[in-house]
């Protein structure tokens, strides 16, 4: 039979060890199911009677009677219904941390794949124009209006819109990215801040029921030797309080509330982890701000040349025009995904933050 201070304390396990679990993403139903099922298995420990037998001897020297019965706590009734709402308060407390956790793990994670999928999309859209420049110089080749240099130098520009190809395939393909609540991490933050709040509350219930107790015990007893006619019913009601319950009680609501503040400020929880994301999101765009001014630039020269050019009539000006016009693509490309990673940081700091 398993003892109630040891059931207890592989509750009290189960249900502690929530903050390092809720650090591995994990089937949420299968742990809540464990969880449930140890704090049923000590509801219906504490709410069933204990049953007893034995011998006594009284000392007034009357004859040895057995005895047997089954006792009971109101305390005991109590800490089992409260057991079960410490265990889902702690369920609910392990599905906010771990869409918190999540969301704030692979964030970065979400938008870089999305970035670099949007990469992808610009990189056929280069090579589409890249492709009806390259059609019209081979015509114009054949039509010897154009040397096979022209048309190797926009060769050298598909050669690395392909390469620039397959390595934004190869990060894709090497990101984890879940599929993460739509919630707003600031509104998944606070669910976990209430729900480890109600947590501390219900286990600060559950701790107060040992302060007292009101136990009935009843049976019967039966003298052995000489044996009686008839077994007779006893009973009895005892009750108890610990005489420190007011001292008890306002350590465990300073530590409740104590504990409230730890995790606020604690280094590895969730809290601080958001902060540090919003940090680095807001280094992030400062990062692509310089680099889509400086693109900006470089494609506004790009422009202007190619004004010079717009109507070239020699084929050292079709050159020029075709070399500027593949690099204006590759331009373009790294502007286009400048401007949606900053698009997408705005977003995210706007509706998370």
């Amino acid at each position: 039979m398993i003892s109630r201070l040891g059931l207890g304390l592989l509750l009290a396990a189960a249900l502690l060890s929530i903050s390092a679990r809720a650090q591995n993403p994990q089937d949420v139903s299968t742990y809540c199911t464990y969880l449930l099922e140890q704090a049923q298995a000590q509801r219906d420990f504490l709410r069933t009677p204990t049953a007893s037998a034995g011998l006594t001897q009284p000392e007034t020297g009357l004859p040895t009677q057995v005895v047997a019965g089954a006792s009971l706590g109101l305390a005991d009734v109590k800490k089992a219904a409260l057991t079960m709402q410490v265990a889902q308060k702690n369920c609910a407390l392990y599905k906010s941390t771990t869409s918190a956790v999540q969301q704030a793990q692979y964030a970065a994670a979400v938008l870089e794949k999305d970035a670099l999928l949007n990469r992808i999309t610009l990189i056929d859209q280069a090579s589409t124009q890249l492709d009806a420049l390259m059609d019209k110089t081979q015509k114009m080749l054949a039509e010897q209006n154009a040397t096979r240099l022209m048309l190797f130098s926009l060769e050298t520009t598909r050669i690395k819109l392909e390469a620039d190809r397959t390595d934004t395939q190869s990060k894709i393909a090497a990101i984890y990215a879940p599929q993460l609540s739509d919630t707003p991490l600031k509104d998944l933050l606070t669910q976990k801040q209430n729900n480890e709040a109600a947590e501390q509350q219900a286990q600060d219930r559950l701790n107060r029921q040992s302060n007292w107790d009101i136990a009935l015990q009843v049976g019967v007893h039966q003298q052995v030797n000489p044996v009686a006619n008839d077994p007779q019913p006893y009973g009895a009601v005892s009750v108890s309080y610990n005489l420190g319950s007011h001292a008890i009680d306002r350590h465990l609501d300073r530590a409740a509330a104590a504990y409230g503040d730890w995790k606020k400020v604690e280094e590895g929880d969730v809290v601080r982890n958001v902060e540090i994301l919003r940090q680095q999101f807001i280094d992030n765009i400062s990062v692509d701000e310089t680099k889509l001014q400086s693109l900006t630039k470089q494609i506004q020269q790009i422009d202007a040349n190619l004004a010079a050019v717009s109507n070239p009539d020699t084929s050292a000006a079709m050159d020029f025009n075709n070399q500027l016009t593949a690099a204006k693509l590759l331009l373009q490309i790294e502007i286009g995904d400048a401007t949606h990673r900053l698009a997408s940081l705005h977003a995210y700091i706007a509706k998370n933050f």
